[in-house]
């Protein structure tokens, strides 16, 4: 027995605990086997009574909607005779083992009925924890068979000894208990026996021809010769394939020569023996030795490329404390599929015998030093493909999860409102919203069920004081770690021709193979990006056949919101006719006076059906080539221009021209494939000597949006004349399944460019905008004159984050010339404008100090012409010197330090954009950046009350008189009890004149809409102030919005003729009432469509040209004062501080109203709500 024990104690298994689908399933770590070992009781009596007993743990319920529930009744439902039917006591804990009296929260108990928690009885911002409970019961009255909490044992396992050999066999179980650590988890989980090999026996195996091997598991005929030759797709000999005879283990036979040609002699023709035939980058294949009765045969292997293997699954960032456990997962996808998963820790290999080499990496027991980057890699014969990296962050048990004290955040403030310490700004805290340990339970899920992000959780209410009047504003003064703000990423956009606009309509957009949305009548498009998403690949299909199918890899912001692209699409070249017998030339690229880049050369016979049939007749032939030269056409670049290489690595492309081919026959009904079509590349046309060595011809893989190597190129010289001889670059490929060729050269030198964007020319960290597309064209200048370039090689874009972006581009470090960027920002359509650089460089105001700044050349589009647009500019991108100070810290850094440019602190160098700062100004009670949905607060005073559904509200107010005017809303409660008379927020914006009527102008003015608080549980319709700040008076009301507010009780009550007040529609109405609501799930998105309607007075349409005869809710009459008169807000707006205690101040909360109070008006009894009156 004792050699028994010695001989099992090194068989252990360390078994993972996945959650799937959010069921969880737990396993234990297996203790070494002991046969014989009895196991303890399950039931342990903690009582000093010995009549009664404790039941296991019980978790039913998550403190998610209204707070945690463990009845007793739904308890006795899953678990039935688990729990007796009357328990003595009851016994509550979280699942972190805290005892539920020790905890602080607000409970509710009973042996009878279970336990409760409710989320509204908790302390502000407090939810409930997760609790388990258990019941003290009378001893006999629960199940003590041991299956209660362990699974059934497993089958034995196959004998590990070879034949006639002792071995072993095991078997396993499960603890099914809530937490790993109850005692009752300790017991044997692993069980083993001896046993004996499969019985040693002389070879039965018979051949029908031939005879037995010395392996005995194959026939041999030494009289008989295979002949057999291997194939590319394209019918080119395939060299140094491997040829295996298939069987239990495969055996090499031979390799093919250099034709593909090879000879086996001794395998028999029986029909039964198999070849496997195996080529780096290949499908492996597998044909049948036809059966013979001659002395040799033949095979023909045409082998099939590999598809690379892609990360379909990424691991995810999470947080942890010290000591507990995490699991990353990781999923590939390919042909073949990939199967061995090998696990890096911050770049360094995880051992693979101790975590399996599968796509799940479970790491228990967490120290500190294994926090970090993780990421795996996983291979096929293909090639081999990388996980992004995620981050592990720990937590030492006695530490803080999040950081308390709030970062400094200032929102400016109105133009009436001017603060002597600060100016027009006000610091209100921020909370970084990064991962954090929350109340996890124990499960060993790939996604943790509840998402922790550090936010806010104290805030302080505090007074604005400006000039006549205070404003309330909630300040962040505590941070901590809490359930993240549910987001949603989206991005829209439009796909419209690349060289005249024209958009694509009713256009198919897919992902993958499924289709998943379409394109409308303005090329307009909104997708939401799915969950897990690392990379979003979409391609544009044009159903009418007049642009080349475009795929795109398109950035967005993974915190959430909507992020704007427009796609550029390239026509169609007109189809030519060729003759399916005779070579045909097409040229690539036409630009007036230069040379084609390349010429297609396709052979005669090579063109064939889809069943593999040979074509014969007249070709339709539409070849569409995206020439660099033309530097304009760089936005119609596919792809994103990255292919992986033979370590999983993506690396980057510069092209040298795209080229789509479409072949039909004459009656344009079927798609055609051709074979061994030449490509004839001019290295005239490749000014960089080094890259001709390096150019191959790739093809896109649509679904990765990743290009592939489909061959390489080899010197062919041909004259061209009797006086010119040129040389040439001549490549072969196959035209099958994939459409879309490039001519690339991988290039090493890379760089990332340091970009932030603004709110205005003030630079403020507090006001950078978030989600701005910003896109690099890379250019190659021509040799000796650096500011003409010569084409573009390289299209790159990246979407700003709260600290900006860091966009690829090439540079060099031995000349900082030989390469140059344009670079340009959009933010939803709208371009933004570059810092200028004249009339002399201003390195404060660009972001970037002397003397680097020289030497990048930085330089704005209007350098030198005034008239050019403002919006982008270029550099030099030169590689910053090593160990030199003033080029170490931005804003260009090397590929390595990619890492440094994300998390590069806002004081490092950055180039810069902003906005063109407009007449428009919101405030908020409870600051909100609309940029960063993460940044979203729990309050009652919350503009936005739902986090992922945006409700936006406008009204239309025409001013008749001779000059613009500021028009202002003001929101407060209107009718729900916690928030009537408080302050959401005010909107201002400038009336825009009509240039038609000198004396007339409009503005399209934000409110809050009306509807649900955060809760979700009351309405409250938003009482709302609309003052036009002057010599003002109301002319008029919509005559429909008003019958529908009265119609609609209660009513606001109208008494100042200066303004309009009124408590706003739940209905979403339309252009016929002046109002103009859009719902979406990005408040930026909502706001611009809400925005484009009310300028164009339509309930659908879309205008930046405002409308002012039609869609009008509201008219007043504003009169120009003498200029020796002065209104109240001129002059306080003038002298702010001498006015800080004038008793023209006024609050701007409304007094809440008695409840029976009842207005009569025109002697109908309307109930109404008062306001105080004149508030500025």
């Amino acid at each position: 027995m004792a050699a028994t024990k010695r001989g099992l104690l090194p068989f252990f298994i360390l078994l993972g605990a996945p959650s799937i689908w959010g069921e969880r399933i737990l396993k234990q770590s297996v203790s070494r086997i002991r046969p014989g070992q009895a196991p303890f009781s399950l039931t342990i009596k903690h009582s000093p009574d010995s009549q009664s007993v404790w039941t296991a743990w019980f978790n039913i319920d998550h403190p998610g909607g209204n707070g945690d529930y463990e009845r007793l009744d739904a308890i006795r439902f899953y678990y039935r005779d688990r729990v007796c039917p009357r328990p003595f006591r009851i016994e509550a804990r979280t699942t972190d083992w805290i005892p539920a009296g020790s905890t602080g929260q607000v409970v509710h108990s009973s042996a009878q009925e279970g336990f409760w928690c409710l989320n509204k009885e908790q302390p502000s911002v407090q939810t409930c924890l997760n609790y388990a409970i258990r019941f003290l019961c009378p001893a006999g009255s629960l199940l003590q068979d041991s299956r209660v909490l362990w699974s059934s044992w497993s089958k034995w396992s196959e004998c590990s000894a070879q034949c006639d050999q002792a071995g072993v066999q095991i078997r396993t179980r499960n603890c099914l208990v809530e937490s790993l650590q109850d005692p009752r988890c300790q017991e044997v989980s692993e069980e083993g026996r001896r046993c004996i090999g499969p019985p040693c026996s002389v070879c039965d195996m018979t051949c029908s021809v031939g005879r037995v091997n010395a392996e005995c598991d194959s026939c041999m005929c030494e009289d008989h010769l295979l002949y057999g030759k291997v194939s590319l797709p394209d019918g080119a000999p395939a060299a140094g394939a491997a040829v295996y005879l298939q069987a239990k283990t495969p055996k090499l036979l031979t390799v093919s020569d250099g034709d593909g040609v090879f000879q086996v002699p001794g395998v028999c023709p029986d029909g039964q023996n198999v070849l496997l035939v195996k080529k780096p980058k290949y499908k492996a294949a597998l044909v049948t030795v036809p059966q013979s009765n001659q002395g040799s045969t033949s095979v023909h292997i045409r082998l099939k490329k590999a598809d690379k293997p892609y990360v379909t699954k990424q691991p995810e960032n999470k947080a942890r404390r010290e000591g507990q456990s995490v699991t990353f997962c990781c999923q590939a996808a390919g042909d073949p599929v990939p199967e061995q998963y090998l696990w890096f820790h911050n770049d360094t290999l995880l051992d693979p015998s101790l975590y399996k080499d599968k796509g799940n990496l479970v790491l228990k027991n967490l120290k500190m030093d294994q926090a970090g980057q993780y990421f795996c890699k996983t291979s096929n014969d293909a090639g081999s493909a990388k996980s992004q990296g995620a981050t592990l962050s720990l937590i030492a048990k006695e530490d803080a999860s999040c950081n308390p004290t709030p970062d400094s955040y200032l929102i400016r403030l109105p133009h009436d409102c001017f603060q002597n310490a600060t100016g027009f700004y006000y610091n209100v805290g921020r909370c970084a919203s990064d991962t954090c340990a929350g109340l996890l339970d124990n499960s060993l899920g790939c996604k943790d069920a509840i998402a922790y992000c550090c936010g806010v959780s104290k805030m302080e209410m505090q007074e604005i004081v400006c000039a006549g009047y205070t404003l309330p504003i909630k300040v962040a003064t505590e941070c901590g770690c809490q359930k993240c703000v549910e987001t949603r990423a989206t991005v829209r956009g439009r796909a419209v021709a690349f060289d005249t606009g024209e958009p694509m309509r009713f256009g198919h957009i897919y992902l993958g193979n499924n289709r998943i949305s379409m394109t409308g009548y303005k090329g307009t498009f909104s997708i939401q990006v799915p969950t897990g998403t690392d990379r979003l690949v979409l391609t544009f299909v044009d159903r009418l056949q007049k642009f080349v199918n475009t795929t795109k890899v398109l950035p967005f912001n993974k915190n959430g919101g909507a992020v704007f692209h427009e796609i550029k699409m390239l026509r169609k070249s007109p189809p030519v006719t060729l003759e399916s017998a005779e070579t045909s030339m097409i040229a690539l690229g036409e630009m007036e006076g230069e040379d084609p880049i390349a010429t297609l050369e396709i052979p005669p016979k090579t063109f064939y059906r889809q069943n593999g049939e040979p074509y014969v007749g007249k070709v339709k032939a539409s070849v569409t080539f995206l020439d660099p030269r033309n530097v304009s056409s760089a936005a119609a670049a596919q792809s994103d221009l990255n292919f992986v290489d033979d370590e999983g690595d993506m690396l980057p492309l510069r092209t040298y021209g795209m080229f789509s081919m479409d072949f039909t026959d004459e009656t344009t009904t079927e798609g055609l494939n051709a074979g061994n079509v030449r490509v004839h590349l001019d290295s005239a046309q490749v000014k960089m000597p080094e890259h001709q060595k390096g150019m191959k011809l790739w093809s896109l893989n649509p679904h990765t949006g990743l290009w592939e190597e489909e061959g390489e190129f080899h010197v062919d010289q041909r004259r061209r004349s009797k006086r010119e001889e040129r040389t040439f670059l001549v490549g072969n490929m196959e035209i099958r399944e994939r459409r879309l060729f490039n001519l690339d050269v991988p290039e090493n030198r890379r760089c990332y460019v340091k970009i932030r964007t603004y709110r205005s020319e003030r630079y403020l960290p507090s006001e950078q905008v978030t989600g701005v597309v910003v896109s690099v064209i890379n250019l190659e200048p021509t040799p000796g004159y650096a500011t003409n370039p010569r084409a573009w090689g390289r299209f790159d874009s990246a979407v700003t984050s709260s600290n900006g972006a860091c966009v690829p581009a090439f540079c060099d470090d031995q000349n900082p010339d030989a390469y140059s960027a344009y670079v340009m920002a959009i933010l939803g359509g709208e371009e933004l404008e570059a810092v200028p650089s004249s009339p002399r460089l201003n390195p404060l105001a660009i972001g970037v100090p002397q003397p680097y700044l020289n030497k990048l050349r930085y330089r704005r589009t209007d350098h030198l012409d005034r008239n050019v647009k403002k919006t982008a500019f270029r550099i030099s991108v030169a590689k910053p010197t090593p160990n030199v100070a003033e080029e170490s810290n931005g804003p260009i850094y090397p590929y390595e330090k990619a890492r440094e440019c994300e998390v590069a602190p806002y004081f490092a160098a950055h180039f810069r954009f902003y906005r063109v700062e407009g007449d428009r100004y919101d405030y908020n009670t409870v600051p909100f950046n609309e940029d960063d949905p993460l940044s979203w607060t729990e309050d009652y005073l919350a503009w936005w009350p739902k986090p992922m559904e945006f409700r936006a509200c406008y009204v239309k107010v025409t001013i008749n008189g001779p000059l613009e005017v500021n028009v202002r809303s003001r929101n407060m409660g209107g009718t729900h009890p916690r928030t009537v008379g408080k302050l959401y927020g005010i909107r201002d914006v400038r009336s825009i004149r009509d240039l038609d009527r000198p004396n007339l102008s409009t503005a399209c003015l934000e409110f809050k809409c009306s509807g649900m608080l955060y809760d979700q549980e009351r309405v409250d319709r938003t009482l709302v102030k609309i003052i036009p700040q002057g010599n003002c008076y109301r002319e008029s009301v919509n005559s429909m919005l008003h019958e529908y507010l009265v119609n609609h009780l209660p009513v606001a009550v109208n008494n100042d003729s200066s303004q309009y007040t009124m408590l706003a529609p739940l209905d979403p109405l339309g252009h016929n009432y002046g109002i103009y609501t859009v719902t979406d799930q990005d408040p930026r998105t909502a706001k611009e469509i809400a925005l484009g309607r009310c300028f164009d007075g339509t309930s659908d349409g879309s205008s930046r040209i405002m409308k002012s005869n039609v869609g009008i809710a509201l008219a007043f009459s504003c009169q120009e004062r003498d200029a020796q008169q002065q209104s109240v807000f001129q002059s306080l707006r003038n002298l702010p501080g001498q006015y800080s205690a004038s008793p023209l101040r006024e609050r701007i909360a409304v007094r809440r109203p008695s409840r029976n109070r009842v207005v009569q008006i025109q002697g109908k009894g309307i109930p109404s709500v008062r306001i105080p009156q004149r508030v500025q």
